[in-house]
């Protein structure tokens, strides 16, 4: 049977199976290899008192959320875009 690509979706490679996370849009039970993890930096401060701080020399802290997305949440959201034929098995 052909397959579509040469990973298969995932990124685990031989390691057996993987443990599972959830989405962080729709909550769908997405295995941790195949889901698509994104970084945020969030600040604690409103960006209008955040530009005045920084003009005064104020460190503003920002703390990193990481969430994980399915392969069709990330889809919807343009975190993956989707691919021709032909570019599908490149990395």
């Amino acid at each position: 049977m052909s397959k579509k690509r040469k990973s298969r979706g995932r990124s685990k490679g031989g390691k057996g199976s993987s443990g599972y996370v959830q989405c962080s849009q729709c909550g769908r039970p997405v295995p941790r290899d195949k889901a698509k993890k994104v970084t945020q930096r969030i600040s604690l401060v409103e960006p209008t008192l955040a530009k005045e701080l920084r003009g005064s020399g104020a460190y503003i802290p920002t703390s990193t959320v990481q969430k994980y997305y399915c392969i069709s949440c990330a889809v919807h959201f343009g975190i993956v875009k989707v691919r021709a034929r032909e570019e599908r098995r490149l990395r």
